[in-house]
């Protein structure tokens, strides 16, 4: 029941990568002004995870996770109703609340499994990315049929009925059902909660999650406009081929938990960083042509990346995000098992505003660039950092673990 609620929530999450492309072009909008309104959804659903999964810890996932959907739809049937970019930005702040409620699922679904099995249960949970491909999928022919404020009508209903079902289908959770029994409260203070941020690791976790998921939120919003733009696909045809980039990219999350169960999340991100800084690299090349003097006279190349093979490139990309993604929520059950809420709320937090930043960087590097790969150049420049953070700081633990040992070792011979 939570993966089916979060694949709503995120289908309306990532509702502007389609209807956006109808409002960019009714408004007259530029790259920048469509980056930031595509975004202010994500902003929002980042702003609000750790605040969510706080009050989950604290009231449990089954009643915060309804209202969430509840005030989501909402904001998106209003959304509907608003006829200025000012009233829709802010009509998708609202829709924005969608997005937080990764946050109470990563929190409430953790509380039914033992350490061993929530890098497995968490993954399939994170399967709800999916979400964005439904939104790519069937939003398109919705928009073309009846507008694009029917695709905001008919998303905020299917929001409502999800919520009720959650409601009536599921359960509290262990831990608030022994609260009940027991009588005891709460069991540390509000402030309490953020303890656990003050440890660098989780900002750490944080920025590999700014890339394997605000990278993909990034490129779910941006993929339809980009194909417009370079390939020249129509709405529905760029919607379908971005589905494709969204459908590996949510389905193999849960491929990744089971992996991080067996041979470590650390491996499982150190295949993530490396092949997706290959990938970004390839996308980075821009459409160039080249001339060399040659023997006999000048001699002219064209490069340019197809769409087939950036299809197939991007479907490389999003598979290793999607490992990426359940790897670095392992680690956050295994180190912090009590304060699940907090730092996989900020975690996440951190992550979707990756997902609100970066279509604002894409659209205002377009304007500055006017090169379009320049989108994949600034992944390529984020996942070297966080490739080479991870590589230097697993070096510096492997050489105090020696070391301890070594102390260890001596007294004794």
């Amino acid at each position: 029941m939570s993966t089916i609620a979060f694949t709503v929530c995120f289908a309306v999450w990532t509702i502007f990568s389609i209807i956006g492309v109808r409002i960019k072009a009714e408004l007259g909008l530029t790259d920048t002004q469509f980056g930031l309104l595509i975004g202010m959804p994500i902003l929002t659903g980042s702003l609000v995870r750790m605040l969510l999964g706080i009050w989950t810890d604290r009231f449990g996932g089954r009643l915060v996770y309804t209202a969430t959907m509840l005030a989501a739809a909402a904001a998106t049937f209003l959304l509907a109703f608003a006829t200025t970019y000012p009233q829709m930005l802010i009509a998708a702040l609202g829709v924005g609340l969608a997005g937080g409620s990764f946050a109470v699922g990563v929190a409430y679904v953790s509380r039914f499994y033992p350490a061993a099995r929530q890098g497995t249960a968490l993954g399939i949970f994170g399967v709800g990315n999916v979400g964005a491909a439904v939104t790519k999928f069937v939003a398109p022919f919705v928009l073309l049929a009846w507008g694009w404020q029917s695709v905001a009508l008919v998303w905020a209903a299917a929001l409502v009925v999800m919520a009720l079902a959650f409601w009536l289908g599921t359960e509290d959770d262990p831990v608030i059902r022994e609260r009940r029994i027991s009588g005891a409260g709460q069991a540390r203070s509000f402030l309490a909660e953020f303890a656990p941020l003050k440890d660098i690791r989780v900002w750490r976790f944080a920025l590999y999650y700014f890339f394997v998921f605000g990278a993909f939120v990034a490129l779910a919003l941006w993929l339809p406009r980009y194909l417009i733009g370079v390939y020249g696909f129509d709405i529905a045809t760029a919607g379908m081929i971005g589905a494709a980039y969204s459908i590996p990219a949510s389905i193999f999350r849960a491929y990744g938990g089971v992996l991080s169960d067996r041979i470590g999340a650390r491996t499982v991100l150190y295949w993530t960083f490396a092949v997706s800084a290959v990938a970004c690299a390839v996308l980075s090349l821009p459409v160039a042509d080249y001339t060399v003097r040659g023997i006999n006279g000048p001699i002219s190349f064209h490069f340019e990346i197809g769409p087939i093979a950036f299809v197939a490139v991007a479907f490389v990309l999003g598979f290793f995000m999607s490992l990426g993604k359940a790897a670095v929520y392992k680690h956050i059950p295994a180190y912090y098992p009590h304060n699940v809420g907090a730092v996989g709320g900020l975690v996440g937090m951190i992550g979707g505003l990756g997902g609100f930043v970066l279509p604002i960087a894409f659209g205002a590097l377009n304007d500055l660039t006017g090169v379009w790969s320049s989108c994949f150049m600034a992944l390529l420049a984020i996942v070297l950092v966080c490739f080479g953070w991870m590589h230097v700081t697993i070096l510096r633990m492997e050489q105090a673990r020696a070391l301890a040992e070594q102390a260890v070792v001596s007294p004794a011979e």
